[in-house]
């Protein structure tokens, strides 16, 4: 004879976990903000500039401590390599960057920084003819990294890089928003299983 709950639950449609999971999957699929990969394809390129005036800057500092009458100019292009690396840093963004020099967050500052490091970059430029290779190199790397540099001030200005703070916060919670979804599932299906067990 049967009981009353066990015909109230033959009567509930159950679901199987491959449906359900099916079913997740097609809620939490979402196309990446295209805004934002934009910014990452840039801050990628910031990166790879400011490697390229770190490995000039380098060159640079290595052919002038080898001279010796040029200290001044090793010296220089030292704190360049230094800021350059800072610049790295930045566009990578860790909360322990930002949490310690808050200005990094802001897009103009970015950018001043990077025109800076750009303008040590090409400072002090040897004109005698002896090293034009490494000359090029420098102008190169200065104008990729000055052309970022100026990028990020007027993207700045007009606000770009509140919009994509505010952006991140959503792609953040809507990730978290998805893994507590998937936990509510996977919770939900083990009580399914633990009810069919009974």
């Amino acid at each position: 004879m049967r009981r009353e709950g066990e015909a109230e639950r033959e009567n509930v449609p159950l679901l199987t976990a491959s449906s359900s999971r099916r079913r997740v999957r097609t809620r939490l699929r979402t196309t990446p903000d295209s805004f934002l990969s934009l910014c990452r394809c840039f801050s990628f390129l910031v990166v790879l500039s400011s490697i390229f005036c770190i490995a000039v800057n380098v060159l640079s500092a290595i052919r002038s401590f080898r001279n010796q009458s040029d200290i001044f100019d090793g010296i220089f292009r030292c704190y360049a390599v230094f800021i350059a690396c800072f610049v790295v840093l930045a566009e990578t963004e860790w909360s322990f960057i930002i949490k310690f020099w808050k200005v990094v967050e802001y897009w103009v500052a970015r950018g001043i920084l990077q025109i800076f490091v750009a303008v040590m970059t090409r400072a002090f430029p040897d004109y005698s003819g002896e090293r034009k290779v490494l000359i090029v190199l420098q102008s190169i790397a200065c104008y990729m990294l000055l052309a970022c540099g100026v990028i990020y001030v007027v993207s700045g200005i007009l606000c770009f890089g509140f919009l994509k703070r505010s952006l991140q916060k959503q792609e953040i919670s809507r990730e978290q928003a998805a893994k507590d979804l998937e936990e509510l599932e996977r919770r939900r299906e083990e009580l399914e299983q633990l009810l069919i067990t009974e």
